[in-house]
């Protein structure tokens, strides 16, 4: 049975959220923009959150080296971008690439997470964050010829940020748009979550995905079972690899711009905070606790920056954010921790 204490940030979160919800309400501000916002936001963040829950029902942890399924994202947009793709096809075009490359970038990190078994968190961690500066070498050597994504200087280099404005920028966020007064509803943004969604939902019901929890759940009775518990593990990092490339891609479609080098490194703390505060015990996790952690943690970061130029010094925002995206991953691993001895 899942241990109920899990179940405190989430409920800090949510009494924390409706009390910047009625002082947003005191403030006058505009409910509806922010509501339109805080739905583009669940969307921009989800599918990252997303991807952390094959690993983790697979039993390979919390998922801290998310950046190289960025990476994988990225250098898909990247070749979009250089190749002069726009629009829908273009942005379709950049999750095809990133598809390619996060099998690729998946089946390699899988192999290493297979070798360090029981030790996946912290692997991940040394791998996310040794990656990263690997990359920066990369993207400063990379052989891209569009003169908008180099630097105007010596027109060799990637720009820490480039554009999307002429591609395919908001694209999603802006497709079927359904407006009820003041209130805007992407449906396109929400159709492609909702799809992710219900590929993971499905997944989890085939063969492959009913092995995968079966592994996460008792290795020993999986094994038993006639499951090979490597090469389902590998499958698990390769779908959560994959899942978050293509949430880089909305990721990025929504903030307007491609963010290189050092960006993605500190990405996997808030996805896997928002997963946590969802309800994930860190084991066995489903998609509703996916959805509801995004929600509650992205308009709880969203609420923060109006109400803090408001009433506070602008500059708490982002010590709010921190505190609230680190302390409630430690709080997490503290009760996990706890519960193990307990076990013992």
């Amino acid at each position: 049975m899942r241990d109920r204490r899990l179940q405190l940030p989430q409920l800090i979160i949510t009494v924390f959220l409706l009390v910047l919800v009625a002082a947003a309400w005191l403030l006058k501000m505009d409910m509806a923009v922010l509501f339109n916002e805080s739905l583009v936001k669940l969307v921009m963040n989800g599918v990252l959150v997303l991807s952390l829950i094959p690993m983790l029902n697979v039993g390979a942890g919390l998922n801290f080296g998310l950046p190289v399924g960025i990476i994988g994202g990225l250098l898909g947009m990247l070749v979009a971008v250089n190749f002069r793709l726009t629009g829908f096809y273009g942005f379709f075009a950049a999750i095809l690439f990133s598809l390619v490359f996060c099998l690729v970038l998946g089946w390699v990190y899988g192999l290493i997470l297979n070798r360090v078994k029981g030790r996946e968190e912290i692997a991940g961690t040394f791998i996310g964050f040794s990656f990263i500066p690997l990359m920066n070498y990369f993207w400063t050597l990379a052989p891209f010829t569009n003169r908008e994504m180099l630097y105007p200087i010596g027109g060799q280099g990637l720009r820490p940020k480039i554009s999307l404005e002429k591609y395919f920028n908001h694209i999603v966020d802006n497709l079927w748009v359904i407006r009820l007064g003041d209130i805007e509803i992407p449906f396109g943004l929400l159709l492609f979550f909702a799809l992710v969604c219900l590929f993971l939902f499905w997944y989890f019901k085939t063969k492959i995905g009913r092995a995968i929890i079966a592994v996460g759940e008792n290795e020993a009775f999986a094994k038993l079972s006639g499951i090979d518990i490597a090469r389902t593990r590998l499958t698990a990092i390769i779908i959560s690899t994959v899942i978050a490339g293509a949430g880089i891609c909305i990721y990025t479609q929504s903030y307007g711009f491609i963010q290189l080098y050092d960006a993605p490194l500190s990405m996997a703390f808030p996805a896997i905070s928002a997963i946590l505060i969802g309800g994930s015990s860190g084991k066995r996790t489903f998609v509703f606790e996916a959805v509801l952690g995004t929600y509650l943690l992205q308009s709880l970061y969203l609420l923060t920056v109006p109400i803090a130029n408001e009433l506070l010094i602008p500059e708490l925002t982002e010590i709010l954010r921190t505190f609230v995206t680190y302390g409630i991953i430690l709080y997490a691993l503290l009760v996990r921790e706890k519960g193990r001895r307990s076990v013992l």
